[in-house]
């Protein structure tokens, strides 16, 4: 590197620019983390509800299965789900998805006379398990990616933190001395000069 003050105040501008990146990764990391937080408590919350969901449906599943006999045949009735919406929203420039079902009325699939009550109660318990899944699954996407994001800004600023600016600081204090030992042998030179 030239020692020149060019090169001095270029140095200095760049650390300036890395103080403020790292500055901004840092409130990024912090964003991230908060909305991290937040979504984690939502998912605590949810696999409360989702577990006791699973149990009574699969609790009605047991009992429909004991009244009306194994309902495979049944089960293949079923409409595969193709209502699903996924809409992202940015958060500080990472996509988190925001998947909805769309609710519809409750039309039972088949028909009546070879049901009974154990079975309707399987669908409907089944149902609702099928929209907790789909915000749970919203919710471990968003989950994944913020983390992804925040190990990422957090690389970052350590990478600025512990090796660019400081790099940048040695730099400048380099060639600051270097301009400073030119100076001063400049002064005494021309001082020589002035005697002679």
């Amino acid at each position: 590197m030239l020692i020149t003050k060019g090169n001095l105040l270029a140095s200095k501008e760049s650390l300036r620019l890395a103080n403020l990146g790292y500055e901004l990764m840092d409130r990024k990391r912090i964003i991230l983390m908060q909305e991290l937080s937040k979504m984690m408590d939502d998912v605590k919350e949810l696999r409360d509800v989702i577990d006791a969901a699973y149990d009574e449906a699969y609790r009605a599943l047991q009992r429909a299965n004991v009244s009306y006999g194994v309902i495979d045949r049944l089960a293949q009735l079923m409409p595969v789900e193709e209502d699903i919406t996924i809409v992202y929203r940015s958060v500080m420039g990472i996509d988190i998805p925001k998947v909805t079902l769309q609710e519809s009325d409750v039309k039972i699939p088949y028909a009546l006379g070879l049901s009974n009550s154990r079975l309707d109660e399987v669908y409907l318990k089944m149902r609702q398990v099928k929209y907790y899944t789909v915000k749970l699954a919203e919710l471990d996407n968003g989950m994944y990616r913020l983390a992804k994001a925040i190990e990422k800004s957090r690389k970052r600023a350590n990478a600025l933190n512990l090796i660019v600016i400081p790099d940048l600081k040695k730099n400048i204090k380099i060639i600051s001395e270097a301009l400073e030992e030119k100076e001063r042998e400049e002064f005494i030179r021309m001082k020589l000069v002035k005697k002679m």
